[in-house]
């Protein structure tokens, strides 16, 4: 290795960002990006130019964990009224597409009670012609589909509003990315480029093949940060990675919900959410115990801890094929995983349908139907999978809320029973609102939010899946309580939680009847031979 040549720190966080608020799905994808910026982004940052002082409590305190306030350690005022003023008039095309849609949505209401929807074509807000379908169900309620692929080819997509956000990182504490808009302070370098720019690929690459700092400052655009940026690199060499060749196969735990199996000739990682690597007090695998390659990511769903652009554009250049549930086609609360990943890059994405298999080398991977824990809207975008891989079955369930055990009686006729099962029990979860809210075109009546919650399974459905399956191995993840989480899902579990007790309950009954089972945390390592 020349002395010009260099590696890119192993905790050098990289935060995606879209207009300096976090990337996650709904705000890239531009019709939930539009309702985002309305519903969430300005009104948060409104109500902290307002009342500041609000904000600064309310984080303090853990019931308000999660909660629509702005997380900064010193006064930003200012600042905030200025990025105000710029999303205003940046994106003025997107303010008034989700003005349009609560016309369309007021108007459909008034008008659309059963007769042809023909007529009401030229009734549409002008910013919406052409974007939108309108349909009835066969109660003829009136909707609207959006088609996306126009969407993303028109004004509404914006790569230029994309950014990424570079910074070390030495502790576990990050602002909620729901509500803190991410501007940069000293020891930040913005990189302003969008995410589809392989020069992403070519700087994660740099975590374990070095190349020459002139290049990537160059590559990047780096020129006014060009000294704090260079402190990001290293000559140090990083740790190798030995893929495993054992016999059978072998699971690793990384947190939440993110899983990589391994056996000879595949690599498979679920839902990945990663931490960087510095000293820490909760042992875990980082980004520096993943393989080279990774031949299958699977997505259980659309929901900001289970697909995490921050890892997925980290990893870009490691992915053969990423795999993700078809989604309902055009509905404003179910954007396509499939339309998002291609625009931002990934080459090969594939969608499964409920029951749809792909055959990988020493078996296969199936998706299984996935209901709950979307507070009852119509959203397809959702699998559990099955992986059969060298005579071992695995299920994840991920926050499967098995409201209908019949469901996963007749799953089983079909695949037939379960050696290791992965099942979510987050069982209060967040009301509807908490994710959707800005979707919503008229105020849900607050009891009727608080019943639709955005929970997995319980106890009692929970333990109908272990029994359904016949399983050997039970294992409850996706629980969000990884301190490296909590700028994702801002829960904080006591013993007496009902999420902890449902699950200490669940692992007692396993344990009792023999049953392998574990509430995981931090990381885990089995093989199965």
């Amino acid at each position: 290795m020349s002395q010009a040549e260099v590696y890119l720190k192993s905790n050098v966080v990289a935060e995606p960002l879209v207009d300096r608020w976090y990337a996650w799905s709904h705000a890239i994808s531009p019709a939930t990006a539009a309702m985002n910026i309305v519903g969430r982004h300005l009104a948060i940052m409104e109500s902290y130019v307002r009342n500041p002082q609000v904000h600064t409590a309310a984080v303090k305190n853990a019931k308000m964990r999660g909660g629509p306030f702005i997380d900064y350690p010193r006064p930003r005022v200012a600042e905030v009224k200025d990025l105000i003023a710029r999303t205003k008039r940046d994106r003025a095309q997107m303010i008034s597409f989700a003005e349009d849609i609560k016309k369309l949505d007021d108007m459909l209401r008034k008008e659309a009670v059963g007769y042809s929807l023909q007529p009401l074509y030229e009734k549409i807000p002008e910013g919406l012609r052409g974007y939108v379908e309108l349909t009835y169900d066969l109660n003829n309620h009136p909707s609207f589909r959006v088609i996306e692929p126009l969407l993303y080819r028109s004004p509404l997509y914006e790569p230029s509003s994309q950014s990424m956000m570079l910074s070390l990182i030495d502790g576990d504490e990050r602002p909620f990315i729901l509500s803190t808009p991410r501007i940069q302070d000293e020891g930040d370098v913005h990189l302003e480029i969008p995410f589809a720019d392989r020069g992403i690929d070519e700087l994660f690459e740099m975590k374990k093949s070095p190349r020459s700092l002139g290049y990537i400052k160059e590559r990047l655009g780096v020129n006014g940060d060009g000294e704090l940026f260079e402190s990001f690199f290293t000559t140090r060499e990083p740790p190798k990675y030995n893929n495993y060749e054992g016999e059978g196969m072998r699971w690793r735990y990384f947190g939440h919900a993110c899983i990589l199996l391994e056996a000879r000739g595949v690599s498979i990682l679920l839902d990945p959410i990663l931490s960087y690597t510095y000293e820490n007090d909760v042992s875990r695998y980082t980004y520096e115990d993943l393989p080279d390659r990774i031949d299958y990511v699977l997505i259980t769903h659309n929901h900001q801890d289970h697909i995490l652009f921050e890892t997925m554009l980290q990893i870009r250049h490691k992915i053969g094929t990423v795999v993700v549930p078809r989604s309902s086609g055009g509905s404003l609360q179910d954007p396509s995983l499939k339309h998002l990943l291609e625009k931002l890059g990934f080459d090969d994405v594939r969608e499964l349908e409920e029951l749809d298999s792909i055959e990988i080398e020493g078996g296969e991977i199936t998706g299984l139907p996935f209901f709950g824990e979307h507070g009852d809207l119509d959203i397809r975008s959702k699998l559990a999978y099955f992986v059969r891989l060298h005579d071992h079955t695995l299920m994840f369930a991920a926050d499967s809320c098995n409201i209908e055990p019949v469901l996963y009686e007749k799953v089983h006729q079909l695949v037939g029973d379960v050696e290791v099962l992965f099942v979510g029990m987050e069982c209060d979860g967040a009301p509807m609102s908490w994710v959707y809210g800005p979707l919503l075109t008229r105020s849900l009546d607050r009891k009727m939010d608080q019943s639709r919650r955005l929970a997995g399974s319980n106890f009692e459905r929970a333990g109908n899946i272990v029994r359904c399956f016949n399983c050997k191995e039970v294992y409850v993840y996706a629980m969000g309580q990884e301190p490296w989480l909590d700028y994702i899902t801002s829960i904080k579990y006591t013993p007496e939680s009902n999420p902890i007790v449902a699950s200490e309950a669940l692992l007692e009954e396993c344990k009792n009847k023999g049953l392998v089972a574990e509430r995981l945390f931090g990381e885990k390592s089995i093989l199965l031979g």
